[in-house]
């Protein structure tokens, strides 16, 4: 059994490991006591703990995107056998393998991009996808590999959302001239930030909560529950190819 950690060398390590976007009690250590979302990722947590089984004995999780392991750690209390946690940023996977050792968790970390899963030549029984698809430039793309290579019964989705909460029924198609779908608040959006947002150029997109669905839906991911306003949880499901068979467009001057 590994020696515990003096809490003036937790203080020590966490802080040269910084800065901290999981703000995690170390051995009463928190490391990002500042954080301007308070107990984060914690408080989010604490919001859909509830939807994901308590009991995951026997269960493998892969955690995309791990930033510092908190959900990796949290995973492994419940009991999971095999935790790999996956991250494109080689300093917040030093601080996940911190937190882990201070925890005294065996986790699993590894530098890998989502676009890559398909190297790790593995399915995973739970999959978490937590505040990774706002930060990629192709995030339907990452569903789809998500879903081809990795993902084999769970997937618990989280992104930042932005505009409306309200998820409407869209039809399975439409005449090209019914466009007042589109302005309703509920049909999927999903937002492109051309610049920078909250003083991150990696915020990429922010879908609205019919648009994380859609997306969700479209990528073969049946969903569950959405305990949280910007949380899914969702069983992966096969999914059928639909034959392309080019475009139609109207005949010239067919408008009503």
């Amino acid at each position: 059994m590994n020696k515990p950690i003096a809490p003036d060398d937790i203080r020590r390590r966490a802080e040269s490991l910084g800065p901290w976007f999981h703000n995690m009690d170390l051995g009463g250590v928190w490391t990002a006591p500042d954080h301007f979302l308070g107990d984060y990722p914690g408080v989010k947590f604490r919001g859909f703990a509830h939807a994901i089984p308590e009991d995951l004995t026997g269960k493998s999780v892969l955690d995309i995107g791990c930033n510092g392991g908190f959900y990796s750690i949290e995973m492994k209390k419940r009991g999971a056998s095999r935790v790999l946690g996956i991250d494109f940023d080689e300093d917040y996977l030093a601080q996940a393998r911190f937190a882990a050792e201070v925890t005294g968790h065996d986790i699993e970390f590894r530098q890998l991009s989502v676009y890559d899963v398909g190297a790790l030549g593995e399915r995973f029984d739970v999959v978490i996808f937590m505040g990774v698809l706002y930060h990629l430039r192709h995030p339907l793309l990452a569903l789809d590999l998500i879903h081809e290579h990795v993902a084999n019964d769970l997937l618990v989705y989280q992104s930042l959302q932005r505009g409306s909460p309200q998820i409407d029924q869209v039809p399975e198609d439409a005449d090209f001239w019914d466009t007042a779908m589109f302005d309703s608040p509920g049909y999927p959006k999903l937002h492109f930030i051309e610049h920078s947002y909250s003083q991150d150029p990696t915020n990429w997109w922010a879908p609205n909560a019919a648009c994380s669905a859609a997306m969700l839906r479209s990528a073969g991911f049946e969903i569950l529950a959405h305990p949280e306003d910007e949380v899914f949880v969702c069983r992966r499901v096969e999914v059928e190819a639909k034959p392309w068979t080019g475009p139609v467009y109207p005949a010239k001057g067919a408008r009503p």
